[in-house]
């Protein structure tokens, strides 16, 4: 199960920043040394050269883009150097983009953030490291190698000798010696890779979006919109953005850069990402349908070929901006933390890693909301009898779900199932013999509704004894609607859910969060097609959508994990997902089976 590296055995560990540049440089040379030229649209070739907004050319060629960083042009030369260093005896450090949650002992949890320890990493798609203690799978791209590499303290457990307490005096004065080279290496990362993200998005511009706009009888504008997006827009935003970069770059003494203020004067235009990766489901989805036929594939590896593109796929390249958007928060906490307080920068790289943070935690949250609507949609269609407007119309996320009592104004109780999503509650019916099939028998809007809690005894509006009860009471109509739990805990956990319903909304308009009516329609189409010639809620069980307070459980694996190709990777590069162990726990929670 993977190779485990004995970190006891290291002896002395040391500083991996300049060795990881020198192993990775030596491949970068040998693997981009063909690709120096590029060819230009009238079969010429000419040297590659970043354009500006005023026509004049960057003297960067794309061998110095190949040398600048080779995770981003050449995956395996990453791999290649990882695996050197670790053979060394060093220590190989990355930072989790993005949260990874598993159950599978086999596989590694964390959160964005979190530091893991690489020990392995010869398959590309999946590496072996270490968190908190636990060494275990962990899928390669929701990750980030540190620039500057921690040492790791030898023996932290044993008492340590003088001579070993004398070493790390030693290692700790060269630490803050070298601070500035550490600030330096994440000065040179931030603008190397955005040199190289501006290749990319030009290649996607000229190279693909170009040349279909040329072909008319094989796209249509609507199609090319959905693949490609606001992309266009993101180029010409980031063309600027890497010339105000390079004002504030100083190419003598990198370190005294002030590149913090270039992030806040764009903080607004950074939402222009929103659109793009709200899209990107939808475009991975139509990219994958034009695949299947064999002239498109071919009409696209020309594309790459005559510009001279790296051998990456479309969808590939399609993926980098949204990859793009969540790796500036982490690559200013690096240097947050390389920056002293004395420094002319700190205050505005402290206020740019915020900013930065705010707009990958909408565009996350913009995210989870696209994951929910396509299980919202076929949730619904499950349902039998529905009335009136789809639910997302109104819905983007399952808020809570239980069974209930309503205590109807007769006095009469009836027993239901209720669904609390943002703005409305669901209610529907079991049948008596077939458990699993669900009636609809109406909804509640729940921006007119004041929540009531109710302490056990008599109500006086309905003129009964209740327990474990609460209401909603409508501010148009004054007509109340009454609801007992089972349990003390089934009460508390409702009353909270409508607490963050309404929190939950009120976020979503203060962010300016909103699905797409064309998002919301495919979804219900998708739906619709899915359950398509099925007899309404025979045929399967009416499996409620995910509760959005959970983050997404990934797929499981028994053995080392299986690739996962670009093209199948879901909104922000998340791996493809299957059936999970939570619907086992949340049906148990929502008895739909008999």
């Amino acid at each position: 199960m993977g190779i485990v590296i004995d970190i006891q055995r290291v002896k002395k560990t040391k500083k991996l920043d300049q060795g990881l540049i020198l192993k990775t440089e030596r491949y970068r040379q040998e693997k981009c040394a063909s690709l120096s030229f590029e060819v230009s649209s009238d079969g010429g070739t000419e040297p590659s050269a970043l354009v500006d907004d005023n026509g004049s050319e960057e003297d960067l060629s794309y061998e110095d883009l190949c040398q600048a960083s080779p995770r981003y042009l050449q995956p395996g030369g990453e791999q290649l150097a990882i695996n050197e260093l670790i053979s060394d005896g060093n220590v190989v450090c990355a930072e989790a983009l993005w949260d990874h949650v598993t159950m599978d002992d086999q596989e590694l949890g964390f959160k964005a953030g979190d530091v893991i320890q690489v020990l392995e990493a010869s398959n590309k798609d999946w590496w072996w490291g270490r968190s908190e203690d636990k060494e275990a799978w962990f899928p390669a791209s929701f990750v980030r190698l540190r620039v500057n590499q921690e040492e790791l303290s030898e023996n932290s457990i044993s008492t340590r000798s003088e001579e070993q307490d004398e070493e790390a005096s030693q290692s700790r004065y060269r630490h803050c010696e070298n601070k500035q080279q550490m600030r330096t290496n994440v000065i040179r990362e931030i603008m190397d890779t955005e040199r190289v993200y501006i290749k990319h998005l030009r290649d996607i511009c000229e190279g693909y979006l170009r040349q279909c706009r040329k072909h008319t009888g094989m796209f249509t504008v609507a199609q090319l919109a959905t693949i490609f997006g606001n992309i266009e827009d993101i180029y010409k935003f980031q063309r600027k953005f890497l010339k105000d970069l390079e004002k504030q770059y100083n190419k003598e003494e990198p370190h005294l850069s002030e590149i913090g203020s270039c992030f806040l004067q764009n903080q607004e235009g950074f939402a222009i990402y929103s659109e793009y990766c709200n899209n990107h489901p939808g475009a991975c989805l139509e990219l994958a349908n034009l695949m299947k036929q064999g002239k498109y594939r071919h009409f696209f590896e020309a594309c790459r070929l005559l510009q001279q593109m790296i051998d990456i796929a479309i969808d590939g390249f399609l993926l980098t901006p949204v990859q793009k958007i969540c790796k500036y928060p982490l690559q200013l906490a690096e240097l947050l933390k390389y920056t002293t307080q004395e420094h002319g920068d700190y205050s505005n790289i402290k206020a740019a890693y915020e900013a930065m943070k705010n707009v990958a935690c909408l565009i996350n949250e913009r995210k989870r909301k696209l994951e929910s609507i396509d299980k919202i949609a076929r949730w619904q269609v499950s349902i039998v009898g529905w009335e009136g407007l789809d639910i997302l119309d109104r819905s983007s996320e399952l808020i809570h779900s239980g069974e209930l009592t309503k205590i109807t104004k007769q006095g009469k109780s009836q027993q239901r199932m209720f669904f609390l999503f943002d703005h409305q509650l669901v209610s529907c019916k079991k049948d008596l013999l077939r458990r699993d099939m669900l009636y609809y028998k109406g909804r509640l809007d729940m921006d007119e509704m004041e929540l009531v809690d109710l302490g056990d005894g008599r109500d006086k509006d309905c003129n009964l004894s209740v327990k474990n009860a609460f209401k909603l009471v409508s501010r148009t109509t004054d007509e109340v609607y009454l609801f007992c739990a089972k349990k003390q805990e089934d009460k508390a956990r409702w009353l909270q859910a409508c607490a963050d319903e309404r929190r939950r909304v009120q976020e979503d308009q203060e962010m300016g969060m909103e699905i797409s009516e064309n998002q919301k329609k495919l979804a219900m189409l998708n739906a619709q097609k899915t359950g398509h010639g099925k007899s309404k809620g025979y045929n399967r069980c009416p499996v409620a959508p995910p509760h959005q307070s959970l983050h997404p459980i990934h797929q499981r694996h028994i053995t080392m994990p299986t690739s996962v190709p670009q093209q199948q990777v879901f909104g922000l590069a998340e791996p493809k997902r299957k059936p999970s162990l939570f619907w086992h726990t949340f049906n148990r929670l929502t008895p739909f089976r008999k």
